[in-house]
């Protein structure tokens, strides 16, 4: 795991957007398209803000959420609604959007059709994740009804219900986040230093983002 220390987070975003951007296009350079996988939640919205804007080849680019919230895109609550209203935008509007919802019936049920969709686009060329206070990453959630299956299983993507989350969501799964070509964790404030810290002593089982620190670029602001 490296680390990457900035002095602020408006610093550490637009850094990061110039990073992903350069690695897209190292990507595009050999490869048919590339895959960008990136959080919802407001954190990365700053980065979203600075690449929309970059000039790549997007119309080459898939773009998909690591997770999203079971609700449908008119939900305040949808990352989906957060992808399309800040990243699939301005230069990043041509590029192709890999949904993790589908309308007419529960997770379970679409999730081998979203899946199929997913599997002709992997590895994920670039993937940025997030991490929680409790060390989860993407909907891999600690005490999750299918924590195990998420960490350990070979599926693309997993439906998952986790103590406090309001609905069901579903998720990659830790072997495909592990097998990104790229992997970048953001975090800010002194708490979620203090977990990663913790998360490095233990087993993905107690702190899931321990599935995916080996070979990751961890990057952290205070504020």
């Amino acid at each position: 795991m490296d680390f990457i220390e900035y002095a602020d987070a408006e610093l550490m975003m637009m850094n990061l957007a110039d990073k992903i951007a350069s690695e897209l296009r190292e990507t595009l350079q050999h490869d048919e398209f590339a895959t960008l996988a990136v959080p919802g939640g407001t954190t990365p919205g700053p980065i979203f803000d600075s690449l929309c804007a970059v000039d790549l080849d997007w119309a080459r680019v898939n773009v998909m959420l690591t997770d999203e919230r079971w609700v449908p895109e008119t939900s305040e609550r949808s990352n989906t609604r957060l992808i399309k209203e800040r990243l699939l935008i301005n230069h990043a509007a041509a590029a192709t959007y890999l949904p993790l919802f589908k309308e007419g019936g529960s997770a379970e049920e679409k999730l081998p059709e979203l899946s199929a969709v997913i599997a002709p686009k992997l590895p994920i060329s670039v993937c940025v994740l997030g991490m929680g206070a409790d060390m989860h990453t993407a909907s891999i959630f600690p005490e999750a009804d299918r924590l195990a299956d998420a960490l350990h299983g070979t599926d693309i993507l997993y439906p998952m219900r986790a103590p406090g989350a309001p609905e069901p969501r579903i998720t990659l799964s830790a072997h495909v986040l592990k097998d990104a070509m790229r992997r970048h964790i953001v975090i800010k404030g002194a708490d979620k230093r203090e977990a990663l810290e913790k998360a490095r002593h233990l087993s993905a089982d107690d702190a899931p983002v321990a599935a995916v620190l080996s070979g990751a670029t961890v990057h952290w602001a205070e504020a």
